[in-house]
């Protein structure tokens, strides 16, 4: 059976649908950033501050790659889109969705950004970021999905039912 990966905006809900998405599937969940987090052992916002953002985006992509899984919601880290070849590796696990929200809806649900480890280039806003990143949203993903105004219920509900004739 193929997995579900989930990719989109830091705030876009990964974690969060991915865990309850698994146990809607009843798959096993994957958050490639905890992978990340544990390899490294040390939290994102320390590898990058320390190694800098391109080799975080490095080490990101490895660890991606390196997933193996079956029957598994994976939750990528918001900057996985950056490295081809950690999408492409991701896309033959299975099928791509798109956690769209608008900029606002982001704007409003993150703080600060360092903190959380986004990984961005130096004098980068928000608005910089997002700009960015959905082309290369939309780029990869199989299936786009709109989660502006939804509760997290409803955002699963709507992921799950978009994926149904994939797993």
């Amino acid at each position: 059976m193929k997995n579900v990966i989930l990719i989109g905006m830091t705030g876009s809900g990964k974690t969060t649908i991915g865990t309850y998405l698994s146990e809607t599937l009843g798959y096993g969940y994957v958050d490639s950033d905890s992978v990340l987090v544990a390899r490294a052992g040390k939290r994102l916002n320390e590898i990058i501050a320390e190694q800098g953002t391109e080799a975080f985006l490095d080490l990101e992509a490895k660890v991606n790659s390196e997933i193996c899984a079956s029957r598994c919601v994976i939750a990528t880290g918001g900057s996985v889109i950056y490295r081809s070849a950690a999408m492409s590796a991701l896309k033959k696990l299975g099928v791509v969705v798109y956690l769209k929200l608008s900029y606002e809806e982001i704007e409003k649900r993150l703080g600060d950004l360092k903190a959380r480890g986004v990984a961005m280039k130096e004098g980068f806003t928000l608005r910089d970021l997002y700009n960015e990143r959905v082309p290369l949203y939309e780029k990869y993903a199989d299936i786009t999905v709109e989660l502006n105004g939804m509760s997290v219920e409803q955002c699963v509900e709507t992921v799950a039912k978009a994926v149904e004739n994939y797993v």
